[in-house]
């Protein structure tokens, strides 16, 4: 994956997500196959920020069920990138 935008699918906007911006960490849904070092040279270089470090969760999907037949929501993976002090991303700014 040399793309960056193929890297960083879109970012996470939750409460959970929210609350962690205070503490200079911005979450996105990324790729399946991308690695921790893929997503921060993603995130630099996109944000012309400087990262930390960076912290991967896969989530899997859900049980659901659609007209009494059970289903499954789809499997993603989560990153969790920590900002240097000072940094932040302009685009989450009033979000």
């Amino acid at each position: 994956m040399t793309n960056f935008n193929d890297i960083l699918i879109e970012p996470v906007l939750s409460e959970k997500a929210t609350t962690l911006r205070e503490q200079n960490k911005y979450v996105f849904k990324v790729a399946p196959a991308a690695t921790k070092l893929q997503i921060k040279d993603a995130v630099a270089k996109l944000f012309n920020v400087k990262v930390v470090n960076c912290t991967t969760i896969n989530v899997d999907g859900k049980v659901k069920r659609v007209r009494g037949k059970p289903g499954r929501t789809a499997s993603w993976k989560k990153a969790i990138v920590r900002l240097a002090p000072g940094e932040t991303i302009k685009v989450f700014e009033g979000v």
